[in-house]
């Protein structure tokens, strides 16, 4: 186990579907994927906090392991816990908004971990 392995959070992708809604016309609906875990971090360099004061949602960096392929604008939902403190953690919606293919261990390497960035998101209604 590894200090990653304890900062990790469940996650699971959601994914849009277009229901025809006997009108002619469709409803988007937002339904589960699959699961996996990520370690979530804020970004806080002087840059994000510059572009959060400009009105650019707040940045995070999700790492996961290599054999998670996340993509850009893959949409991610880190459902509500309760920590080991007792404190509960509020759900949380993000949209991807780099490559997972540009930040990754090499083959060789023994840590297991690919990075991408990714915003707070608010899935958009029909």
């Amino acid at each position: 186990m590894s200090l990653l392995d304890d900062f990790k959070e469940h996650c699971v992708f959601l994914n849009q579907a277009k229901i025809d809604d006997g009108y002619g016309g469709y409803i988007k609906e937002w339904t589960e994927g699959a699961h996996f875990d990520a370690v979530i971090a804020r970004s806080t360099s002087i840059e994000t906090r510059r572009a959060e004061k400009e009105g650019v949602t707040s940045l995070y960096t999700m790492t996961v392991s290599k054999s998670i392929q996340l993509e850009y604008h893959d949409i991610i939902k880190r459902p509500a816990y309760t920590d080991a403190d007792g404190n509960l953690v509020e759900e949380k919606i993000f949209r991807v908004t780099s490559d997972g293919d540009d930040y990754h261990t090499p083959r060789s390497a023994s840590l297991d971990m690919r990075q991408v960035t990714a915003e707070e998101f608010v899935l958009p209604t029909n």
